[in-house]
């Protein structure tokens, strides 16, 4: 009996190979779209529970309240972590401090020549760690152990990286290595590689003792007023201890230490390992990436909402089909067959359409997975198919074939079969015309969902992209360097070079750029007031070039003088106005001083505020001063005629200028745009999908036309006799479309403003939604809706009516 069911449904497709061609098309799609968003939420979900103790395992981490609200830093000042020692005897606890773009070098034979050095730069995955670190994060150890980490200038390496270094990790027991032409390591232990759903990228960890050794060279710091997001403390607690305990006895400990000394209001808090990846409150993680929970919740969505179009255009094709199946179902009742066999049929023909869907879907998504790195932040060799993947497409065949064919196999089933043998029912009598429409309305409304979605993120991304960001940020290449005391002595050498470069109009060494993920942050002192700010101000380090090479503007004052110390400073308008001053002027010859620091500075000037980090976040209060120990970065604005042939020049002078170091240039607008990637990556996605969606409601709305033009053979034929005009028949077929999409217009509009305004709060600085955005979707759906049907229309309009009136 399966086996006849099979086969009848088999030929059943077979007969009508149109509407089957694009229920296939449109279930193999979506299929496809939610396979490719499958693996991306399932990798980005699976970050750090790679640790068996993951659920128990917490992050410290610093809120910081001020006048102007709350901020967040993953970072808590050095002196934190004893006290934190001897207040919680029972937690574990471990620090690490992150050493972003370390260059490391393998030495060669010859230890007076540089050239011949193997470099390798590290954007991230250095770090100083202490080797309570191992405690707490189990790691697989294939050579030595934590007890390594113990002593100064000791190393461990993962497996990876010492067969980068030296080949074989088997021989890198023992071998020296570099660290930024400052320390001279020993190779001490060596780790399994950290998997890639991880945000801890252990790739080169140095003792902790070692940074306290180098403190000029590292920034160390043991104030409780200096806060860098680079020094972060992780703990395991107790298992009768919960992190809400925990929480309320870091208020007491907060109070205790850090309010006092810091003069900000400060509070520590628990952040679960389990939530870290995705708390964007701190900005990146210490690993490549972090992803907003909101995110995938859009991607999930996205997945679901691609599903149920294209079942939809499997139930609004099957219920349309179904009248011309009627006197075949006449006959099966006639002869005896029950309804629950006819439901088998129709759902074993559902089955076969779904499986080679999901056959095509797979092969679909094969082909695209190479280009999955360019939506999502994945991994090059990222897998299809595992346990997870393949448990997932069998529930998505079940639940399609469920969506797509439950309610047509009622509807074929329940004719009655006098009428279908006399071939007396219609579209109308089958019940399902408002049934139909009410699934156009909703497929529209999707379709529409993600048209609005793309056009706001477009929109976002054009403003952020162009946005005005208080410097000029074209043409400056940024050379990373570093601050030992070898390139120190020939900064000013270098920059004399460069500045001989007819092409090169400016250089200045800095600590970072104006716009930069850095957020060292400090308490201060203005105006010799002993009682300190309120808040915290972050800093910046620059020669007195800085200003003319980054093109800031100013409010008042100018730039300070040259100078290797702080003894003068430039503030911007933000700091000033939260200090109370009303005019820039008077700003002018005041005095600040950082906490921990001996020395009041001068003020010299005022700039006009600038976009210290990303478009997220609001302009924060800066200081920028000199101190040469600091300014590691040389900042070099050319001429925008013949870039190649002068970064080619520049290349060649830092190589001859500083052999001992790899070049690391980069242009300064391409690092800015790294700030919006995963925006940029979204944006794409809605792209893409919203493309998704309209190719699946036009196939659904084609696949309906057809069905009607068959249908209304002999009433095309009439009208064409009474005169009626190609364009008449055009508007015959598609003004109930057209309306419908209209209806669904109505719904999508109010979902789709309250849903991009809640992402807009994610920007500090976005557009506002207006009306175009949304008159640009209703047109251009109604557009691509009337292409669709009149296609079809005309076709049918232009058939000689005397065929058409033989036809039936």
């Amino acid at each position: 009996m399966l086996k006849n069911y099979f086969k009848i449904a088999w030929r059943n497709i077979l007969r009508h190979k149109g509407y089957s061609i694009i229920n296939i098309s449109g279930l193999s799609v979506g299929i496809a779209a939610c396979l490719l968003i499958f693996v991306i939420l399932q990798f980005e979900l699976s970050f750090n529970t790679s640790f068996t103790n993951y659920k128990n395992l917490y992050h410290v981490v610093t809120q910081q309240m001020g006048e102007d609200g709350t901020s967040y830093n993953p970072g808590v000042s050095v002196p934190a972590l004893d006290a934190l020692r001897i207040d919680f005897p029972q937690v574990k606890f471990a620090a690490l401090n992150s050493s972003y773009g370390s260059q490391l070098t393998v030495p060669g034979n010859d230890p007076n020549n540089a050239v011949n050095d193997k470099k390798f730069s590290e954007e991230v995955g250095v770090f100083f760690m202490e080797p309570q670190f191992f405690d707490i994060f189990h790691s697989e150890w294939l050579a030595g152990d934590k007890s390594a980490l113990k002593q100064p200038n000791m190393v461990v390496i993962s497996k990876s990286t010492a067969i980068k270094y030296f080949g074989d990790w088997k021989q890198a027991m023992g071998k020296t290595l570099k660290m930024d032409n400052v320390l001279t390591l020993r190779v001490a232990g060596i780790i399994g590689d950290a998997p890639d759903n991880t945000d801890f990228p252990l790739k080169v960890m140095v003792s902790y003792t070692t940074w306290k050794e180098h403190p000029k060279d590292y920034n160390y710091s043991n104030e409780w007023g200096s806060l860098s997001s680079n020094h972060q403390i992780f703990a395991e607690l107790p298992q009768n201890m919960t992190a809400g305990n925990m929480d309320k006895q870091l208020v007491r400990f907060t109070a205790k230490f850090a309010e006092d000394k810091t003069k900000v209001t400060r509070a520590h808090f628990l952040q679960p390992l389990s939530i870290m990846h995705f708390d964007t409150r701190f900005g990146n993680t210490i690993g490549d990436h972090s992803t907003s929970m909101a995110t995938l919740r859009i991607l999930g969505l996205i997945a679901v909402l691609i599903i149920v179009m294209a079942s939809i255009n499997f139930i609004n094709l099957s219920t349309a089909q179904s009248v011309s199946r009627s006197k075949e179902v006449g006959i099966r009742k006639v002869l005896g067959s029950t309804r629950q066999q006819l439901i088998l049929q129709v759902i074993g023909e559902t089955t076969i359409i779904v499986l080679v869907s999901v056959a095509i879907a797979v092969a679909i998504a094969e082909l695209a997975l190479p280009y999955l790195k360019n939506i999502a932040t994945v991994p090059d060799n990222i897998g299809l198919f595992n346990a997870g993947t393949i448990l997932f497409l069998a529930l998505t065949t079940i639940a399609v074939i469920i969506l797509s064919g439950i309610y047509p196999a009622f509807v074929v089933s329940g004719f009655k079969p006098i009428l279908a043998i006399k071939n007396k029912i219609t579209a109308a009598s089958v019940g399902g015309i408002p049934l139909r429409r009410a699934l156009v309305v909703g497929q529209f409304v999707i379709a529409q969902l993600l048209i609005i979605g793309t056009l706001v993120a477009v929109k976002q991304m054009n403003y952020v992209n162009d946005a005005d960001l208080g410097f000029n940020k074209s043409a400056v290449l940024i050379l990373p360097g570093y601050t030992d005391s070898i390139s120190l002595g020939k900064m000013q050498t270098f920059k004399q070079q460069l500045l001989q470069n007819p092409q090169v109009k400016s250089v200045s060494f800095t600590s970072d750029a104006p716009s930069s993920d850095n957020n060292w942050g400090s308490n201060f002192y203005y105006n010799n007031d002993t009682k300190g700010a309120t808040f915290a101000t972050f800093l910046k380090f620059g020669d007195a070039d800085y200003f003319k090479t980054f093109g800031f503007k100013f409010a008042a004052g100018k730039g300070y003088d040259p100078a290797d110390t702080t003894r003068q400073v430039v503030v911007n308008e933000t700091l000033i106005h939260k200090l109370g001053v009303k005019k820039a002027e008077d700003a002018i010859g005041k005095t600040l001083k950082f906490g921990g620091a001996k020395s009041w500075a001068t003020i010299t000037g005022v700039v006009k505020d600038f976009k210290t980090n990303s478009l997220r976040d609001a302009v924060k209060p800066i200081t920028i001063a000199p101190r040469k120990q600091f300014e590691s970065l040389a900042a070099v604005k050319i001429q925008t005629g013949n870039l190649s042939n002068t970064v080619a020049t520049i290349k060649a002078l830092w190589e001859q200028t500083y052999p001992e170091y790899a070049y690391n240039g980069y242009f300064l607008d391409e690092n800015i745009a790294k700030f919006y990637e995963q925006e940029n990556k979204l944006a794409l996605v809605y792209k893409i999908f919203a493309g998704i969606a309209i190719f699946i409601s036009c196939l659904g709305l084609y696949g309906l036309v057809s069905y009607m033009a068959v249908q209304r053979t002999k009433e095309v034929g009439v009208r064409k006799v009474l005169g009626a005009s190609v364009a008449n028949i055009v508007f015959m077929f598609s003004k109930e479309f057209l309306l419908l999409i209209g209806i669904a217009f109505v719904i999508a509009m109010p979902l789709a403003w309250y849903l991009m305004s809640q992402w807009l709060q994610n920007f500090a600085y976005r557009i506002p939604l207006t009306a175009g955005v949304f008159i640009i979707a209703i047109v251009g759906s109604m557009g691509i809706a009337w292409l669709t049907v009149s296609y079809k229309a005309v076709k049918a309009a232009l058939v000689n009516p005397v065929k058409s009136l033989k036809s039936e």
